[in-house]
This record gives C-alpha cells, structure tokens and sequence, in this order.
C-alpha cells in the first residue's frame, strides 16, 4: 500500500502509470512466467479440403483413432474449412470484399465441418463447442466429456489481419488451432493433412522433393518455399510461442500415425520454436 487520501489503497505495479506501448515495458515482462492451464491437452487439427472433404472412408477410420486414443490423451479437434470455403472466398473475391469480410464467410464453412465431426463422435460423449465457450467452458466440459470439437478458425472476423499479400484471410484453421494449443499450454498441436509432413517442395507435383523430418520456424521462413502444407502465419505465430513450442504436421490418411504422433513417436514433420 502506498500513501494518499486516508483509506484509499494503491496497489503498486510496474504496469502502474505506464504506457502499455513502451518497449523498455514491454521487454521487462518476458521475465514472468506463463502458466500452463490444461497442460495434458492435446490439440488435433483436422484439414478440411485435405481430410474432411474426401468423405467417410477418410474422416471414419481417423475418428476411431480419436476415440480410441481418448482414454490415453485428452484431445480437442479443431475442424477446418474445405472446398465450400474456397468457393465462397472465390465469390466474395469477385465482388470485391475486403479480408475482414471473407474471414467471416471462411469461419461458416469450418463450423459446418466442425459440427459434422462433433455429431460423429457425440456417441462417444465429445460436444461441440464455439469459439466462446473454449475460453469460458473448455475445463469444465473436459472434467464431464470425453473431448471437445471446435471451428480451427480463429474468430477474428471483421478484425482479420489484413495479409501482406492479396486479400486471403491468413489465419486459417491452423493457426487458429495452434492459438488455442498456446494459450492452454497444451501438451502437443497435431495438424493431420492428406502428406506426409513437410517437403522442399510439393511431392505431389515434383517427386524427387526432399523430406524435412524436423525444422526451427525461422529456418523455414527464411528458406522460402514456394509451397507449404500449412498456414504461413502459423510459422510466424511459432517464433513467438511461449507455450505451445512445437508443432507435427501428420498424415491423417495413414491409419495409426495420429496414435504415433500422440505418442511422441517420430511420424510426419515437427517444426519448433
């Protein structure tokens, strides 16, 4: 407590009578620490176009992997956006919308996808959360349920970040799924694509590209391939990770590399702080 008016209180800070844009401020707070809240969560991601959009002989057989593994690991699916987000971006390109916009209209088909997973796996006791009842009800209803089922895409929507390049919202269903894996301080972040992990270039169009089994994010920014099978602003996001310091980008239409990856054997590609 501190001096003043007789029964006032003043709680001291070094935040108090600061600008909060101060960069000799804002360096000195790196010195606490950040506390993981569910640190035995797990984070899966499930691709839309890559997974979700070939159908039941490809999203069945990996949701009985998600089950069975449930007794094992606490998982959370994040559900992206597939080829019906494409073709609205398409339109909405066209007629001229800006990226706050198309990230609105992206988010309702992830959530379309997202609530398809949720009612297959409802038997299995997971539910179906939106994007506020993550931050408020996601530890409780992990303490009742067997798992939780979310749209991957961050609800920025009218406050997208504007890209530095076109107009194509940057924070897709990766990023989104990774935020809430660091903010929860969660054990591991599994991205389950129709690839093996990461290339240096795309195998499906040069087959001689050369695998990359793990990589620093900065590496890979500075390398600058032409093509990724994730969200650049997802590499970005892990240069600044204070939790959640290590993704894997697995191959979801491969039966037990999501087990694997759970297991922290070595499967698809890791790339870290």
């Amino acid at each position: 407590m501190s001096g003043g008016q007789p029964g006032a209180q003043h709680v001291v800070s070094q935040l108090m009578r600061e600008s909060l844009v101060d960069k000799k401020l804002i360096a000195g707070t790196e010195r606490s620490s950040v506390r993981p809240i569910l640190p035995n969560l797990n984070v899966v991601q499930i691709g839309g176009l890559s997974i979700i959009d070939r159908g039941h002989t490809a999203v069945l057989p990996l949701l009985d992997e998600v089950v069975a593994n449930q007794g094992d690991y606490t998982q959370v699916i994040g559900v992206g956006p597939g080829v019906r987000a494409r073709h609205i971006l398409s339109v909405g390109l066209d007629l001229g919308l800006p990226t706050g916009a198309l990230a609105t209209l992206a988010a309702k088909s992830s959530a379309q996808n997202a609530y398809m997973v949720s009612c297959l796996l409802a038997s299995h006791g997971f539910v179906y959360l939106e994007a506020p009842f993550i931050v408020q009800l996601l530890p409780a209803m992990l303490a009742a349920a067997r798992g939780a089922v979310f749209n991957g895409i961050p609800p920025y929507d009218l406050w997208e970040h504007p890209p530095a390049l076109g107009k194509i919202p940057p924070h897709g269903s990766d990023a989104g799924s990774y935020l809430v894996a660091e903010v929860f301080g969660a054990r591991s972040v599994t991205l389950l694509k129709d690839v093996d992990g990461l290339y240096t270039a795309d195998p499906k169009v040069e087959p001689d590209a050369t695998f990359i089994p793990e990589i620093r994010a900065s590496d890979l920014v500075r390398m600058g391939l032409p093509t990724l099978p994730i969200e650049p602003a997802l590499l970005d996001l892990l240069t600044r990770a204070k939790l959640a310091r290590s993704i894997r980008i697995v191959n979801g239409l491969v039966p037990g590399n999501l087990s694997r990856a759970l297991a922290g054997e070595p499967v698809g590609t890791v790339i870290y702080t």
